[in-house]
């Protein structure tokens, strides 16, 4: 029998405006939605490029737990950035999320558009079990 989709999501993480799910479940599975570096729970703008890319991993670790995942079993990250020079910066806080096992990663330079927005990730993680 095949699973059926699941969509997650929690309080922890102030919804968007955007027709979409904060992730979908398909088995042990979890796709999360792209975050951006807002505040999980205020919705306030990160402050530069580290408080943002903290911001958006903060989100997608609780989006995660409401997941029954988290942080440590994420696969691939698909990260946008939206400027060259802020590549080391997002790397360091990267790093203080991803310690061990790293997952695969894509970064990609990108124009969002909202001068405001420096950052986005999108995750996909398995529920250990």
């Amino acid at each position: 029998m095949m699973p059926r989709k699941e969509i997650v999501s929690t309080d922890k993480v102030l919804a968007g405006n955007a027709p979409l799910s904060q992730a979908t479940k398909l088995g042990n599975m979890v796709f999360v939605a792209g975050n951006t570096g807002r505040h999980p729970t205020t919705g306030a703008v990160g402050d530069g490029i580290k408080e943002q890319t903290r911001f958006a991993l903060e989100r997608i670790s609780a989006i995660l737990e409401a997941a029954g995942s988290s942080i440590d079993h994420v696969l691939t990250n698909t990260c946008y950035v939206s400027n060259r020079d802020d590549l080391a910066g997002f790397n360091e806080v990267y790093a203080e999320f991803f310690t061990k096992d790293l997952p695969a990663r894509t970064t990609v330079v990108v124009n969002f558009g909202d001068p405001n927005n420096l950052v986005e990730v999108t995750s996909t993680a398995y529920i250990p079990g």
